[in-house]
């Protein structure tokens, strides 16, 4: 094969996918990318392809990993969705319950469940931020738990584009004593033999793919309308060039640094799809899992400008994302990765790429593998 070909194996109903995922390489639409398609359980689609440079000089591989942004927080959510279902952590509680100090700032009544909803009018630091700031837990969560929120909590969605994973991540360490990454790697990652990373190590910076970022004035932070979308995305601004950093990729920011490709993060969530057991082991009830569809709040999200639908850390169906089957939760990072995870068809897809695209929960690339893969599973 040659270099940067498209290669892995494919189930032979989704020849339609794998052709679907081909195009988009050859067209230029993609650069290097991963597509998997799990149901039931096993793997019917693991493809791979194209390059993991803008150069084109090294081809992505098997275990090429990347940088997905915001799909990290769905194992985020995850890591939150065991906890409830153990009886260690009630969404329904006011945050402070576990993190007293949150309570200043006219914030004692926020609870657990609003941060995993982007309802709780925390989307953004009041207080200037930079980009190095993020590597340091303790000065962001404190920051967060000192200030008052942007708008009144539990009336709108506001995507909690950055801080959703340091708020929901503290709450995760004031209960567990342990950093969100860790608990992460220590119950789901390495039970799984998942190559998925909230804190990647050094010893794997040679797999990482690099992140292609938008031209200028097409960036996420280029065209803010309010107030509330201009702090959220610009204090601090997204730099896609920090992803290319030892201090990016070791830093655990629970919302947007995670690392894996659609392998891993497709098999990660076959624990969702299949009412809590992947590769034979059980991670959660089937209750647990169906906690996730919950409806908290619904929309025009202040932040994002769209409709939105928030369970318990996901968009619900009837959101921005067409699906097919109504227990259906999804979510996507700044450029185009996805995971979308069905319930009903015990389903997952995922998709992650490094040539990014002017989005925050998928484009076309992703949806359209998600529907040439609906096609071969009857579900659409």
């Amino acid at each position: 094969m040659t270099s940067g070909s498209v290669q892995g194996t494919v189930d032979p109903r989704f020849a339609g996918a794998r052709a679907a995922f081909e195009a988009n390489l050859a067209s230029g639409a993609d650069v290097g990318a991963s597509f998997c398609v799990t149901q039931d359980g096993e793997t019917l689609v693991d493809l791979w392809g194209g390059y993991a440079d803008p150069h084109l000089t090294r081809a992505w591989d098997r275990d090429t990993i990347v940088n997905v942004y915001s799909t990290t927080k769905t194992m985020t959510a995850l890591c939150a969705l065991i906890l409830a279902d153990r009886g260690e952590l009630d969404f329904a509680a006011p945050v402070a319950r576990y993190w007293p100090e949150f309570a200043a700032g006219g914030k004692e009544a926020i609870t657990v469940g609003q941060l995993m909803a982007h309802s709780a009018g925390m989307s953004a630091w009041r207080e200037p931020v930079s980009n190095d700031d993020l590597y340091d837990w303790e000065k962001v969560v404190d920051l967060l738990a000192a200030q008052a929120p942007l708008w009144e909590p539990g009336t709108q969605p506001g995507y909690h584009a950055i801080t959703q994973g340091y708020l929901v991540g503290e709450v995760v360490r004031r209960i567990t004593g342990r950093s969100l990454g860790t608990f992460f790697r220590q119950e789901v990652a390495e039970p799984l033999g998942a190559d998925f990373h909230i804190g990647l190590p050094a010893s794997e910076d040679h797999r990482v793919a690099e992140l292609i970022p938008l031209p200028p004035g097409q960036a996420i932070g280029d065209n803010t309308q309010s107030e509330i979308q201009n702090l959220t995305f610009n204090n601090p601004g997204v730099d896609v060039a920090a992803t290319r950093t030892r201090a990016w990729r070791g830093a655990e920011i629970p919302a947007a640094g995670g690392t894996g490709n659609a392998r891993s993060v497709a098999e990660i969530h076959m624990i969702l799809a299949n009412g809590g057991v992947a590769k034979g082991r059980r991670f959660l009830s089937e209750a647990g899992c169906r906690k996730a569809l919950e409806l908290q709040i619904e929309g025009t999200d202040l932040v994002l400008g769209a409709p939105a639908r928030f369970g318990l850390g996901f968009g619900l169906a009837g959101g921005i994302v067409p699906l097919p089957n109504p227990n259906t939760i999804f979510w996507g990072g700044y450029g185009g990765s996805l995971v979308i995870i069905d319930m009903d068809a015990r389903t997952t897809i995922a998709f992650a790429m490094n040539k990014m695209a002017s989005t925050t929960t998928g484009d076309m690339r992703a949806l359209g593998l998600a529907m040439a893969s609906w096609q071969a599973l009857g579900v659409v």
